[in-house]
């Protein structure tokens, strides 16, 4: 049964939780997407394995943790590592298309390149991020890769600030020629729909709009145009996923609020 009661976070959690399928070895970082992995786990891939930049590897996440720091991500690991055996993990060729990474962004273009470093000029920057924090390794080798934003005109632009990951760079092959493997981010989850790639072209088309959204204010938030012909309205999270992702999950509401 379908559950009208649901807040956008816990849309959003829930239609990446979606993409991911038993078998799946899932790179999970800290907040929404160590949620959206956690609730996969819990709901419809159970035979994924998660794992995380430091180092543990297969983790059972009983309890949600803070961070890919917090001890609990080692809790019932098949190994408890470091961050190289990590990146080897993701890296490594026999898993073939079975790594699925979750990012998330300042800024998203229309091949799904992504910004996490700053805002306005590099040198003299409006604002400083982070950084790639590994992003941009996992943008490079991963196959797959989710990237979690808000819908927002100032964060799906036409021409980012700084490149920190490469999606499909120029589209039409460009990322090949530029000798990285085939992958990037495939899927962009936002608090109003869930945005894909061409494989042909790889340029952002619209795949799913959220109920009371139409597909022309999801274009009214974005400074480039996307194909909006195959979209259709995402099925809402049931009863069964919410109260897992509710109870099981997150029943701290550490991530829900």
């Amino acid at each position: 049964m379908q559950s009208k009661e649901y807040s956008l976070r816990e849309m959003m959690a829930i239609m990446a939780a979606r993409e991911i399928k038993d078998g799946d070895i899932v790179f999970a970082g800290t907040g929404i997407s160590m949620l959206a992995a956690t609730a996969a786990k819990n709901i419809n891939a159970p035979d994924s394995i998660i794992f995380f930049e430091t180092g543990a590897i297969d983790s059972l996440v009983e309890e949600l943790p803070l961070a890919v720091a917090d001890p609990r991500v080692m809790y019932h690991s098949a190994s408890n590592a470091g961050l190289l055996e990590a990146f080897a993990c993701m890296q490594n060729r026999i898993t073939g298309d079975k790594v699925i990474a979750i990012l998330g962004a300042a800024q998203i273009d229309r091949f799904g390149n992504l910004n996490t470093t700053s805002i306005g000029d590099y040198h003299q920057p409006e604002i400083r991020f982070s950084g790639s924090g590994g992003g941009c390794d996992v943008a490079s080798f991963v196959p797959r890769c989710i990237a979690f934003m808000q819908h927002e005109k100032r964060k799906f632009v036409k021409k980012l600030d700084y490149l920190t990951s490469p999606g499909q760079l120029k589209g039409g092959g460009s990322r090949e020629a530029a000798g990285l493997r085939p992958g990037g981010v495939n899927v962009v989850i936002t608090d109003k729909a869930v945005m894909r790639m061409d494989s042909e072209t790889g340029e952002m088309y619209l795949d799913a709009y959220y109920s009371g959204v139409t597909p022309e204010e999801i274009l009214d938030n974005m400074q480039f145009s996307v194909d909006i012909a195959r979209a259709r309205e995402a099925e809402p999270p049931t009863e069964k996923e919410l109260k897992t992702l509710r109870e099981k999950c997150d029943p701290q509401r550490l991530i829900l609020g």
